[in-house]
């Protein structure tokens, strides 16, 4: 069944590939942004790759008043939540403005829903909820801590969002909690294209690779991992977008509050990262090692099998085809949109 999806931070890095992805399973997308962020001109890529005019407005989730009329004028069935901000370092360095951006953010365009009656929300959540697992592959039942403010804010919103869906059962609520989105549209003209300084991993060593930036800072080697440096669970930002179409099917059937994993299941260092790119570029990549970073941790990797039983859903892209995905973007736009 075609339902109209109004996707927030629909202009960025996942947003842009999830919204591909609505559209090919044939549903309408309306997409607010206010591009802090990310970029109008990727969507203006979107709509070339899919051939399909987005309705788009360039605008903050906190304004309430503005969220109110684009649900009147659009009344859209669900909504895909993307909208906030997301590095861990920089959630240290100004927590409020974390709190302020993703937490009152949030709640004022759960506002808007409930005025509107558009009760039927996918959260992009984070595995930074878990906090310091003390065992990993992490489920979706472990202990829920976290380390730093972008992880906190995360986690108060699926406290909210739980809420919410105790007082009043007509609210569908998704939780999708994120391991680590790379790669790129296999196009090569859409990817990840941060303002100024990367925070994440991926799109610092392809700067790194075209020569953007002088060279990778690897943050600690003293973990207790295999090669000291923290491990991740990487997964191609298409199988992460894939998610949350499978996601929608489960609201689609009036499914209450769900959590899921979407992660491989496989965790990669820091080096292993840097190593993988080295081969798609096909050179080496210069990298130094500096000191931790506050908020970070060892491993971070998931169990995925929930969201393969209910979801139906699997990462099938492996860290090969990620980092050529990557490199792809990156050569082809060295300067992201503006190329």
């Amino acid at each position: 069944m075609q339902e109209k999806i109004l996707v927030t931070g629909g202009a960025g890095f996942i947003g842009t590939h999830t919204v591909i992805e609505l559209i090919q399973a044939g549903h309408q997308v309306v997409v607010v942004d206010n591009l802090v962020n990310s970029n109008r001109k990727s969507l203006e890529v979107v709509e070339r790759i899919t051939g399909v005019e987005i309705p788009f407005y360039e605008a903050d989730i906190r304004d309430t008043v503005t969220l109110r009329d684009i649900f009147k004028q659009e009344e859209p069935t669900g909504v895909i939540h993307f909208a906030g901000l997301k590095a861990v370092g920089e959630s240290t360095r100004i927590p409020l403005a974390y709190y302020d951006n993703n937490i009152a953010g949030t709640v004022s365009l759960l506002k808007a829903m409930e005025e509107n009656n558009c009760k039927n929300i996918i959260f992009s959540s984070s595995a930074t909820v878990y906090g310091d697992p003390h065992t990993v592959p992490i489920l979706e039942d472990f202990p829920l801590s976290v380390t730093n403010p972008y992880g906190r804010t995360k986690l108060m919103l699926e406290e909210i969002l739980t809420d919410i869906y105790k007082a009043d059962s007509e609210w569908n609520v998704v939780l999708l909690r994120y391991f680590n989105p790379i790669g790129a549209h296999e196009s090569g003209d859409l990817g990840e294209n941060p303002n100024g300084i990367p925070n994440n991993l991926l799109p610092y060593v392809t700067q790194v690779a075209v020569g953007k930036l002088e060279q990778v800072q690897v943050f600690g080697d003293d973990y207790d991992t295999e090669d000291g440096t923290g491990v991740r669970d990487y997964i191609h930002v298409v199988d992460l977008a894939k998610g949350h179409v499978a996601a929608l099917k489960k609201i689609q059937k009036g499914s209450g509050l769900n959590v899921y994993n979407l992660g491989t299941g496989k965790g990669y260092s820091v080096l292993e990262i840097i190593q993988n790119m080295e081969k798609a570029v096909g050179r080496p990549i210069p990298y130094r090692i500096v000191e931790r970073r506050p908020g970070d941790i060892a491993a971070c990797y998931s169990d995925p099998a929930k969201a393969k039983a209910e979801l139906g859903w699997e990462a099938e892209l492996d860290i090969t085809q990620m980092c050529e995905d990557a490199w792809r973007w990156q050569s082809k736009h060295p300067n992201g949109f503006e190329d």
